[in-house]
């Protein structure tokens, strides 16, 4: 029976883990041709401290996209102290769409908070 006790708790945290998710959205700050598509992402970790705190709300972060796909820099233009990190961390292993030349786009986070 212990094992099936475990089993419901093991369920539960992975659940929790999946309803807590955070949400991705890049946009550009002009037209739809200046942005870039995104080839491959990572989500950012909801910080543990942020997460017991019921952290919740947008990051958003200013990228300059190379020629090539990988994120140059990233600039943080608003968002909670607590989450801007894990965005950070996750955008240096983002792949966009190769171009002609250096672009720049907002990608917006959001962090939900579970009860």
């Amino acid at each position: 029976m212990r094992f099936s006790r475990w089993r419901k708790v093991a369920l539960a945290a992975g659940a929790l883990v999946f309803l807590s998710g955070v949400s991705v959205r890049a946009q550009s700050g002009s037209t739809d041709e200046s942005r870039r598509k995104v080839k491959s992402k990572v989500a950012p970790v909801y910080p543990e401290l942020a997460r017991r705190m019921n952290v919740a709300g947008k990051v958003k972060i200013e990228v300059v996209i190379s020629p090539d796909g990988h994120v140059k820099t990233a600039r943080v233009v608003g968002g909670h102290p607590l989450l801007v990190q894990a965005c950070q961390d996750a955008l240096k292993e983002w792949k966009f769409a190769p171009a002609p030349e250096e672009t720049t786009q907002i990608v917006e986070f959001e962090f939900r908070a579970t009860e």
